[in-house]
């Protein structure tokens, strides 16, 4: 199970992510808390993360051909360098007392943009690190550290944030990219050359994916669900600092300790798939893992218990990481290999791009209806259209085709939102 491991490259790129992912998640929890301190709106709350999320959704592609025209490394040098320089405006701002929701609306699209370059470099250089036969352990392993920084990440910051104030988060993330950066400059006897340039218009590549997808009625499917759960279910940074802050009245570290939970649950659905690979291809499993879902994110709306909620997300997130991994490995399963970097783009716009559009609507309908009726509304339009699914196509949750299940130990255990995941 620890095959990447072998290789010097990935071990500096592990140790350098376990840093900077850390720092990541704990600027996830202090700027949408710095736009409440700063505007009590849950809306103006969700426009921030919606800023962060939208260059995704308008550029991805454009940072996909830059993945592929240039050597990796020097384009993720530049990403991790460039992301430092919005962190440590915020923390300069905040810790001066000078911030204003302007200024975090600035950063977030700041983030967003070079996010957009570094997201599609990130997740392409494994195999120039591993090669092809220890991808699948070095995707699994990419998810676990994701995931289990979201569970460490959250819970200092909340902690941070509630004996000293949101600036340190800022700087410590700031500073967390000095770990991706040494780990970078430090490898060596990576692939020499460039990719081949295709000298195809890129709108005639992006037609033949989707084409593909219109045509393969599982792989259509897949993405919509995708794309509906990440519009109605995953704004868990819009709704929960105002549950912690309005409904459990819990304060900012029960906020942190909130998304850990949640965390926590996804770090141990990433780690169920990668010890047990089959469990991604099987999409009865999938199926249940949405439907689980769906209802523990009802549960949540529901409660005013601080220990229900932690116990809630901890489910929610377990079958989330469940149910995208699932659905992440079905689509390269299925999909034919000179199709699949332009399918899977398909599924990062589903899953990342989408998300300005569900902070909008979740942080609006909050802001009309308080933050449990936007979360159980979510979900309640998430599970209606998983059930529309079921009923209209069958085979998308049907029994698993013997073919794929071989595949699926290629490629179980690959992340979520963000890739994020």
């Amino acid at each position: 199970m620890l095959g990447a491991l072998r290789h010097r490259n990935y071990r500096l790129f592990f140790a350098g992510q376990i840093i900077s992912t850390v720092g990541t998640w704990m600027q996830s929890v202090a700027m949408p808390w710095l736009a409440l301190e700063l505007t009590h709106s849950g809306l103006l709350v969700g426009l921030v993360l919606a800023a962060q999320f939208t260059p995704v959704l308008i550029g991805s592609q454009l940072g996909g051909v830059v993945a592929d025209r240039f050597r990796k490394r020097n384009v993720l040098l530049l990403t991790q360098s460039a992301f430092m320089v919005p962190s440590f405006a915020l923390f300069i701002l905040s810790a001066s007392g000078h911030a204003q929701y302007w200024m975090v609306i600035l950063a977030a699209l700041a983030t967003g943009t070079i996010n957009l370059f570094d997201v599609p470099a990130r997740q392409s250089f494994l195999v120039d690190m591993v090669g092809r036969h220890d991808l699948m352990n070095a995707i699994a392993l990419n998810s676990s550290v994701f995931n289990g920084a979201a569970v460490i990440g959250p819970s200092i910051a909340g902690v941070l944030i509630a004996l000293v104030g949101v600036p340190l988060c800022f700087l410590a993330n700031s500073v967390s990219y000095l770990g991706a950066i040494v780990a970078l400059l430090l490898m060596r006897d990576l692939p020499d050359q460039v990719p081949h340039h295709q000298e195809q218009a890129l709108l005639a590549r992006l037609a033949q994916g989707a084409s593909y997808a219109r045509r393969e009625p599982v792989v259509g499917m897949l993405l919509m669900a995708v794309a509906v759960f990440s519009l109605f279910a995953m704004n868990r940074f819009t709704l929960i600092p105002l549950f912690a802050a309005q409904v459990l009245h819990v304060g900012a570290q029960g906020f942190g300790f909130l998304v850990a939970s949640m965390g926590l649950g996804a770090l141990g659905g990433a780690l169920t798939l990668a010890f047990f690979p089959h469990l991604g291809a099987d999409p009865r499993r999938q199926l249940w893992m949405a439907a689980i879902w769906v209802a523990a994110l009802l549960e949540f709306s529901i409660s005013r218990v601080f220990m229900i909620s932690l116990v809630t997300l901890f489910v929610a997130g377990y079958c989330q990481i469940s149910f995208l991994a699932t659905t992440n490995n079905r689509i390269q399963t299925i999909t034919p290999d000179h199709l699949r970097g332009r399918v899977m783009a398909l599924y990062a716009q589903a899953l990342i791009g989408v998300g300005p559009i569900g902070n909008i609507q979740a942080g609006a309908l909050a802001t009309r209806f308080g933050a449990p009726w936007a979360m159980a509304i979510g979900a309640l339009v998430a599970g209606a259209v998983l059930l529309a699914i079921s009923l209209l196509n069958p085979e998308v949750f049907g029994q698993p085709k013997k073919t794929s299940s071989t595949a699926a130990t290629a490629t179980a255990g690959t992340s979520q939102r963000s890739g994020q995941t």
